[in-house]
């Protein structure tokens, strides 16, 4: 049996029973609104009642015996008892309540009394429409400012999150208005989708529940007969999208109905299109026999930063024709010129997409299309992210040599996180190679387009976990780029990649060594002299002859506004009697004052003279300000002699962590790097991110008879990859497989 069949029948049985509740009673109306009343009601659904009346003494009475029942059979009830006159004044002040009276059905009663409550709120909602209309458009963008966009969310609200469940019965409401049109048939096959998927969940977990959450997914998508909870947030997606682009057009429909009438002409804004009433309309005598019509009117929507009509969309559905392979200069044009529009491109693309146009154009987007990203990194679908990045791109393009290829190297930069399981940069690579000939790029423009998707990763992780000091970082850098011109290209796209993944990707930090990165390696490819291997600065050296530990804490800014001035950086540097695990001892203790670690350096008393070490630190407060020098100076003494126990305090930090049940964590990785360096053995780590990660991972490596002499950590969300440049007793790698051996081992067991 459908989910769809089970809704009607469970519908067509509580109306009976209700029914039967009211027997035999006069001038009452027992009216279902909501769930009930639209006849969708999922397992966990409330019934939603008003009971109407024409003024009866004994109303109270009634109500309790029918109230009653529904309570004792261990239903959730909404109820409320009403004469037509206070329904219609409640109406008049609550829009909630209003739409559940529009859309109201009689289950048992007079039918007049309910016909005459819903055709008199009707007709006041109609009156009144230019004045309400906003109100119900204030309320609905504080809902979706609350609760976020369905479609891009991992454990999103199927009913009141934008696109979601309520959207539909918002846009139902204001088409009783007469303001807007019916939504297209999408829109209802988008809502059935999202009903079934709120019926499985209810049905699964056995209560009300609106959250799809991520231990739930797998089961849900069972119940629907999906594949996984990957396919069920795919289908969430799609649906929510539809549902979302519908509304946003409808709100917009509503601006146009409640401003004052004004005289609308057509002005062209390219050849065969014009903007009619805010929208990009077809001209008469279009040529819509012309297969890049589509691209150069989403182009020049776009560009004007206006939205393509609905019907104009549908119109250029109904008569597309397949693209030549390779594309004329002409789409390929356009194409370049949509995405170098930014951000105005991302609607416009959209509502090509919902008319299925995009997949007809490039079928090679069905890779893509509507694919869910399952972290909470990343927050669009990976289709929306690649017009995300090439939005973001495009603010860059006057200070690109080729801002052509930078546009559609950013929008085909993750074409390989199609669902198979390979690296998707290698993926990514191959699927441009195709795509960009289809294109028709030239073979030498394909070529750089490849080395972009394939390499675009390689700047952020290069420079976030190498040693960029290390001669060997910038000569594999130099190799894999080839040219100055993939290096710009790659640059451009770093900063725009992360941008369009989300907040935790990007920090400028990141951007700092990246920039650091990319000055080292356009160098390279000059052929310019290396840089020299650090030395310690004059102040460290300074420092340095300090007797005993001494704390310096770097920033320029004022205490209190640090972060505003600096970027949220700080140097930290630390001074101590050089000896066997210093640099994890100091980072466990700069763990306990709340700084999150991004690099580590050490210069031994080689380099500094005496028998002290210096250690440099770049890190973050957690929140706040940096603490204060003097604090941390004081309990590194204290543990370095022994008497403050960074282990337990560090262990409690990390219990208090509050974690969601049911979240998957991957279990921790390490990693030889081989070839990173040809002067220190290179130990990656990925793990879930807790307090003090670095300095559980530094006890390892200290216990295991190696010296740290960099360290660098990159943190995206709940994941970790911290990299450490190690050495032996003698100076030199390691190069013994029983000792890499009990190093993963020792490291595993440490991370639990």
């Amino acid at each position: 049996m459908s989910f769809a069949t089970e809704r009607a029948t469970r519908v067509a049985e509580l109306d009976e029973w209700l029914a039967e509740l009211v027997a035999d009673a006069e001038g009452v109306a027992l009216v279902a609104v909501g769930s009930l009343g639209r006849r969708d009601l999922t397992p966990g659904g409330d019934l939603d009642l008003v009971l109407l009346h024409e003024g009866r003494a004994d109303i109270a009475e009634l109500a309790e015996k029918i109230w009653y029942p529904v309570w004792d059979r261990g239903l959730q009830l909404d109820h409320s008892v009403r004469t037509v006159a206070e329904a219609r004044a409640v109406a008049g002040e609550d829009l909630k309540a209003l739409m559940g009276l529009l859309h109201g059905r009689c289950v048992a009663g007079d039918r007049r009394l309910a016909e005459d409550v819903r055709s008199k709120v009707l007709a006041d909602w109609r009156a009144s429409a230019r004045t309400r209309l906003p109100e119900l458009r204030e309320m609905t963008a504080e809902r979706w400012e609350r609760l976020g966009e369905l479609a891009f969310l991992l454990e999103g609200d199927v009913k009141d999150a934008k696109g979601g469940l309520r959207d539909v019965h918002v846009m139902q409401a204001v088409v009783a208005t007469w303001a807007v049109p019916e939504p297209s048939s999408r829109v209802r096959a988008a809502y059935d989708t999202l009903l079934d998927i709120r019926h499985a969940l209810h049905k699964r977990t056995g209560r009300s529940a609106d959250r799809l959450l991520l231990q739930e997914q797998d089961g849900v998508a069972e119940e629907l007969g999906l594949a996984d909870g990957i396919a069920l947030l795919g289908a969430v997606a799609e649906a929510a999208r539809t549902i979302s682009y519908a509304a946003d057009t409808v709100w917009r429909n509503v601006e146009r109905f409640c401003a004052p009438p004004a005289r609308a002409e057509r002005t062209p804004i390219a050849d065969g299109l014009v903007e009619y009433q805010g929208e990009v309309v077809l001209a008469r005598g279009a040529n819509l026999a012309d297969p890049s019509m589509p691209l150069r009117a989403a182009a020049a929507s776009a560009n004007a930063g206006l939205p393509l009509a609905p019907a104009t969309l549908d119109q250029l559905a109904k008569s597309f024709t397949a693209l030549p392979v390779p594309w004329p200069e002409s789409a390929r044009t356009a194409l370049v010129s949509l995405l170098g529009a930014g951000p105005a491109a991302i609607p416009v693309w959209e509502g090509l997409d919902q008319v299925g146009l995009v997949v007809r154009m490039i079928p090679d987007w069905t890779r893509v299309r509507n694919r869910p990203q399952r972290n909470a990194v990343h927050k669009w679908t990976v289709d929306r992210h690649l017009m995300e990045a090439a939005a973001g791109v495009a603010a860059r393009i006057r200070d690109s040599s080729r801002p052509d290829l930078l546009l559609v190297g950013a929008f085909l930069h993750d074409i390989g996180k199609d669902g198979s399981g390979r690296d998707h940069s290698i993926a990514g690579a191959e699927h441009t190679r195709v795509i960009a000939a289809y294109l028709g790029f030239p073979k030498e423009d394909v070529e750089v387009l490849e080395a972009v998707v394939l390499h675009h990763l390689l700047l952020p992780d290069t420079a976030t976990r190498r040693d960029l000091d290390d001669p060997r970082t910038i000569e594999t850098v130099a190799e894999a780029v080839g040219t100055p011109l993939v290096l710009e290209l790659l640059h451009a796209l770093a900063a725009a990649d992360a941008g369009a993944t989300g907040p935790a990707a990007w920090g400028s930090w990141k951007a700092r060594l990246i920039d650091e990165l990319v000055r080292r390696t356009g160098a390279a490819l000059r052929g310019d002299e290396p840089p020299r291997t650090p030395a310690p600065t004059s102040a460290q050296l300074a420092l340095a002859r300090h007797d005993g530990v001494a704390v310096r804490v770097s920033s320029s800014a004022v205490r209190g506004t640090w972060a505003r001035h600096t970027g949220g950086s700080l140097s930290i540097t630390v001074v101590a009697w050089d000896r066997p695990g210093l640099l994890w001892q100091a980072a466990g203790v700069l763990a306990l004052h709340r700084l999150v670690l991004r690099t580590a350096r050490t210069f031994s008393h080689g380099d500094v003279g005496g028998g002290n070490a210096v250690i440099e630190f770049t890190a973050q407060p957690e929140f706040g300000s940096p603490p204060e020098p003097a604090s941390i100076e004081a309990d590194l003494r204290r543990a370095l002699a022994g008497r403050l126990d960074v282990a337990d305090r560090l262990e409690r930090r990390a219990k208090a962590v509050r974690t969601r049940p049911g979240v998957p964590v991957a279990p921790p990785r390490v990693t030889f790097v081989e070839e990173a360096s040809s002067t220190a053995t290179v130990v990656e780590v990925r793990a879930h991110d807790r307090p003090g990660l670095l300095w559980r991972i530094g006890r390892v490596l200290g216990d295991c008879g190696l010296h740290i002499r960099a360290a660098k950590i990159d943190t995206l969300g709940s994941e970790a990859v911290d990299v450490f440049y190690v050495v032996g007793h003698d100076g030199g790698p390691v190069t013994d497989d029983v000792l890499r051996g009990e190093i993963e081992e020792d490291i595993l067991s440490a991370l639990g």
